[in-house]
């Protein structure tokens, strides 16, 4: 079942609660992908927040229900594989969040309380929470050897040659420096050279960045350090990692100083404040004071100044106990909501969009907001001409929050939302009925592939980078053919026919029609033809399956191992095999709503012969087989409760390193389960099946780590 996320959380049934959790996991698993390693974030700032609020509301209110691979136990994304990794000596840990002054005041309490200060003055740090990207820059005997990304807290991508570009960054420090010394901080861009690179990329036809933190991230994470050079990147230094046992300095504070007086630029609006009201205080200057910074900031950040009391005061989960964010509200701005269009996405869902007076908002010029649903639009009461309130959190997707009913309002019509899809068949919409019976607020087309929307979007989605990733056929390649009358591509097959069809009509050759020639022809035959082979995950992926993200894909690869496996059991589930369902839910991150997408999509007749088409043309290699010579090999198990000498991210990656299936679920084919200290509810399942429970210990002697 699923439930509103307007809805308390100590209403909610285990089965509603499940599913919810599953559902946000996922949302923000996918939102942090785009954030952390695409640049591209897909959510707003306070967007982002809530869903991440509400996850941890419900596994506050269910513990047992709290997923090993939530969201909440992790920082960031994992690094890129367009470049090698380096693995943090001291993970980069993300802070928790403030959103109010009360959050505030209780921090300040929570210091105080475990510290047991009885009424004694705790000093504490506060300073600009900078709006880039984190980056930790390693020194040894003072020299410059390495720079990597925060990636997943764990490991970073190494974009050492990039960072030596960067001037804010020295290459060799003083002779007073700890012999290792990893310095961490922020990289930047000011508004002005943002400004100033936009302008330029406009003028030459290059790509425009949506803000100076993308612009930031994109220059950084670039393959070619020329590239970075070019770009006017700048540094905070604010903290460190690894660090030798030879620096006595005692405080953030004068730590921070030192790393100034070293040549790194540190923020000049850092102070210290011994009370939750001084804290408040900076809070309130800075953001008052935020528009003439000259780079972006999104916070304050608070820290215990003392480096022992850090010590003492020690983590939680993926976060200090002595530090935390205080977040500034969304920006907010007026402007004139000029009309409304509805866009039809993939799945064909019709979403609309405010396309508003430009007003800038937070630096950027907003001249589109979202509306999510008909529903918001509603409850907004919104209509073409009224005056809006436009929220930007931070990020590229602004929000209009309010309408100002003035005098005209009422004179304004309503806008009514399509009740049929804006293509030429103007096939009905529906509200598709949500797990817990309510309608849904998403209105879809029923037309499938057979609207012409559908079809465009999915074959966008089937030529994307994580999917077949086919150079030469992007978003307007796709738009191009998808309406050429002499070669069309209307369905993924008619990819891999191009080459063939278009030798067979050479008074319409594609290397006539204008923007081809004979060597982008060759070019793009060569990168169609380099596709005919394919990994599971990605051909899973790429059919477009709703629900069906990167990571869901690569879920049901390694469990099914085949296309024909996973074929036959999207089959056997379509025709109500509960063995096949029970079997597919048993798989880890795989839910009821996953399987309920992959039975609906393979239950449309047209889908099937889609995929059976495409097939025909195709080598999809099996994914990569486990060992089969281990003592867990073809084993599936299930983790449960704490474990103590792993993370259970290592435990599951060692398990399934050895060939063993990770499930996140026991059933009667599970045969072993891990249960460390405040195993529930997958203990008890176990011990009523009788299925083998190991200790943590007793699991690494049984697989030979112990």
């Amino acid at each position: 079942m699923t439930s509103s996320a307007d809805t308390p959380v100590d209403t909610l049934s285990p089965l509603e609660a499940s599913a919810e959790i599953a559902r946000l996991s996922e949302a923000i698993r996918e939102a942090d992908r785009l954030y952390y390693q695409d640049d591209a974030p897909s959510l707003s700032d306070a967007d982002y927040d809530r869903l991440r609020l509400r996850l941890i509301a419900l596994e506050a209110q269910f513990p047992e229900l709290v997923r090993p691979d939530s969201p909440t136990r992790k920082v960031g994304a994992g690094p890129s594989e367009k470049f090698e990794k380096i693995r943090h000596v001291v993970p980069m840990l993300s802070l928790d969040n403030a959103f109010s002054e009360e959050d505030v005041v209780d921090f300040v309490g929570r210091v105080h309380k475990f510290l047991a200060t009885h009424g004694q003055p705790v000093t504490f740090t506060a300073e600009p929470k900078i709006d880039g990207l984190s980056l930790s820059i390693r020194y040894e005997g003072g020299r410059l050897v390495s720079a990597a990304t925060r990636g997943d807290g764990a490991e970073g991508e190494n974009v050492t040659a990039n960072v030596l570009t960067i001037a804010d960054v020295p290459q060799q420090l003083p002779g007073d420096v700890p012999a290792v010394l990893e310095v961490r901080g922020e990289v930047y861009m000011s508004h002005a050279d943002f400004a100033a690179l936009n302008a330029k990329a406009e003028a030459f036809g290059g790509k425009v960045f949506a803000n100076p933190r993308n612009a930031a991230a994109g220059s950084l994470r670039q393959l070619d350090p020329k590239i970075t050079a070019s770009r006017p990147l700048k540094f905070f230094a604010y903290a460190w990692g690894e660090i030798s046992a030879d620096w006595a300095v005692e405080t953030q504070f004068d730590r921070v100083q030192a790393f100034g007086r070293w040549g790194f630029s540190v923020n000049p609006r850092m102070v210290r404040c011994s009370s939750a009201e001084e804290l408040l205080a900076v809070y309130r200057g800075l953001e008052a004071d935020r528009a003439g910074l000259g780079y972006d900031i999104d916070g304050v950040v608070y820290k215990v100044d003392r480096i022992d009391l850090q010590t003492r005061l020690g983590f939680v989960s993926r976060s200090p106990r002595w530090a935390i964010a205080h977040k500034f509200p969304a920006e907010k701005a007026r402007t004139v909501l000029e009309g409304i269009d509805v866009q039809v996405g993939r799945t064909g869902a019709h979403t609309p969009v405010a396309r508003l007076t430009p007003v800038t908002v937070g630096g950027v010029v907003v001249t589109n907001a979202t509306l999510h649903n008909a529903d918001e639009i509603e409850r907004l009461d919104a209509r073409i001409g009224d005056t809006v309130i436009v929220q930007r959190a931070g990020d590229v997707i602004p929000q209009i929050v309010e309408v100002v009913k003035d005098d005209a309002h009422d004179g304004r019509s309503p806008f009514e939302f399509p009740h049929v899809c804006l293509c030429d068949l103007a096939t009905p919409l529906v509200r598709e009925e949500t797990a817990a019976g309510e309608e849904g607020k998403i209105r879809r087309c029923t037309g499938e592939f057979a609207c012409p929307f559908q079809r465009q979007e999915h074959l966008r989605h089937f030529v994307s980078r994580r999917a077949f990733d086919i150079e030469g056929l992007g978003e307007k390649q796709i738009e191009f053919f998808f309406h050429d009358p002499d070669l069309p591509i209307r369905e993924p097959s008619d990819i891999f026919t191009l080459a063939a069809r278009n030798a067979e009509n050479p008074l319409k050759k594609l290397e006539n029609k204008e923007g081809f020639g004979a060597v982008s022809v060759a070019k793009l035959f060569s990168a169609i033809e380099a596709r005919r082979t394919v990994s599971l995950e990605r051909f899973v992926f790429a059919l477009g399956i709703r629900n069906v993200g990167e990571t869901t894909a690569k879920q049901l690869a390694r469990a099914y191992g085949s296309w024909s496996a996973f074929h036959d059991a999207a089959e056997k589930i379509v025709a109500g095999d509960g063995v096949a369902r029970e079997e597919m839910d048993a798989i880890d991150q795989i839910g009821e709503t996953v399987i309920d997408s992959i039975a609906a999509y393979f239950r449309e007749p047209h889908n099937r012969a889609i995929v059976e088409k495409l097939v025909a043309h195709l080598t999809i290699l099996d994914a990569e087989k486990p060992k089969a010579d281990t003592a867990i090999a073809g084993k599936t198990v299930v983790f449960t409760g704490s474990l103590e000498k792993m993370t259970r991210d290592e435990a599951k990656a060692q398990a399934e390193r050895l060939g063993a299936k990770v499930a996140g679920s026991v059933s009667a084919k599970t045969h072993i389960v891990v249960a460390g200290p405040g195993a529930g509810s997958k203990l008890a399942k176990a011990q009523a099946l009788g299925v083998q429970v190991l200790s943590e210990d007793e699991w690494l002697a049984l697989v030979g780590e112990g």
